[in-house]
């Protein structure tokens, strides 16, 4: 294996590719050797990353769509099949804030979509790509969660329910998967400069948070071939990768 290049080889998909966390990760994950299956709504940001990958030498192939479409990762998971045979690692990154408001005032539309990209997107593509990344000789899986999702605070009842939701499903799939050479983990990145936290917390100073490729480098350990953990929620705030703001 190639130090510089330690996922040489690796096909990775990532969701919510278009900006923040996502298009970091991604590019750090391509920079890192992986191919990367790119997938987010915004056609413009993906070509973007495109680019970016480009540029250091990497290769991706874009998706553009909305994983709220019915069947879509099934789709895309027979794709993969017939290209790769394999998926080596996945990163679901896509998600959703809805808003900020009472518990009561949460409409159902909000409701809906929260759950719809948060946790329903999230268990269609388990339910794709599992037979992808069995086919693995190491196949890596890691889910976005957040914080909120144990504390629970007031006026993000919608977005903190759909990440519990997200980690107990995720948990119960690491443990059926513990006895193959899978390793599925969930990862709380915190508060990071991104477009979600600005919208969450909109008079916070963007500056004093730590930037999208602070996280990246995390993500491609939990990512690695060498990454050994199972069913774990690992918080970027207590990992070495953190340097403090």
């Amino acid at each position: 294996m190639n130090d510089n290049k330690p996922l040489s080889g690796r096909v990775t998909l990532v969701s919510g590719a278009s900006r923040g966390i996502g298009y970091a990760a991604a590019l750090a994950l391509a920079k890192a050797g992986s191919h990367i299956i790119a997938v987010a709504r915004t056609q413009g940001g993906l070509e973007d990353l495109d680019d970016a990958i480009k540029a250091v030498g990497g290769e991706a192939t874009l998706v553009p769509m909305d994983l709220m479409q019915p069947d879509g990762l099934d789709h895309l998971a027979v794709a993969i099949a017939e290209r790769w045979q394999r998926l080596d690692g996945v990163f679901a990154n896509a998600g959703v804030l809805g808003e900020m408001t009472l518990a009561q005032q949460v409409t159902p539309k909000v409701f809906d979509q929260v759950f719809a990209v948060n946790m329903t997107a999230n268990y269609r593509l388990i339910r794709a790509l599992d037979p992808l990344m069995r086919a693995s000789p190491s196949g890596r899986a890691l889910f976005v969660t957040s914080g909120v999702a144990q504390s629970r605070r007031a006026y993000w009842s919608a977005y903190a329910a759909s990440k519990s939701a997200l980690e107990a499903y995720v948990s119960c799939y690491a443990k059926e998967v513990e006895i193959t050479d899978m390793r599925v983990n969930l990862l709380n990145p915190g508060a990071v400069r991104t477009h979600m936290r600005g919208k969450a917390v909109p008079g916070e100073d963007p500056s004093t948070l730590p930037a999208p490729s602070d996280v990246a480098p995390l993500v491609v350990d939990m990512l690695s071939p060498d990454y050994n953990k199972n069913d774990q929620i690992i918080s970027f705030r207590e990992s070495a990768y953190y340097s403090g703001h």
